[in-house]
Parts: C-alpha cells; structure tokens; sequence
C-alpha cells in the first residue's frame, strides 16, 4: 500500500517546481492521490479492514485541507489545474 522508491520519485519529479521541491503542496496533493488510490484498491478486495479504512479516511481529509490552503494562496484555478492533472473532480 505504500509507494515505491521510484513510484514516489517519478511522482516529485512530475509535479515539482524545481529541482530541489519535495514537500510543495502540489507534491503532497501528487503523492496522497496515488496512496488514496493504491489503499481504495485494497479495500475493494478486504472491506471489512476498518484500521486502513480509517488510514484512507485520514488520507482523503488531508489531501482536501491541502488542496483548501493551496486555493487560498493560488487561486482556484490553480487547483482545477491540479486536479484535472490527477483525474480528480
């Protein structure tokens, strides 16, 4: 359920601003989207793993905090942009 070295480094070098950006809200936002992503299709097989269903839980409510502070200092297109990137609504 948890990224690979180079899942995680394809991920950063995809969405960072520069050369040296690994924790930019872009790059979290890029990379708790694809753990959300892995976990949902884990708990498609076992539903009843309430303990990583709270993990996703917890996953999802910080990725919405992170997109909600990126709208207030970027704008609200700047999140559109991301979220149509990551195939999000």
């Amino acid at each position: 359920m948890s990224l690979t070295k180079e899942e995680k480094k394809k991920i950063i070098e995809e969405y960072q601003a520069s050369p040296e950006d690994t924790g930019s809200p872009y790059v979290q936002i890029a990379l708790l989207t694809k753990r959300i992503h892995k976990l949902a299709d884990h708990l498609k097989t076992h539903k009843k793993d309430n303990h990583s269903r709270r993990g996703l839980l917890r996953m999802v409510g910080l990725r919405r905090r992170l997109f909600n502070y990126l709208e207030d200092t970027e704008g609200a297109k700047s999140v559109q942009k991301l979220k149509k990137q990551l195939d999000l609504k």
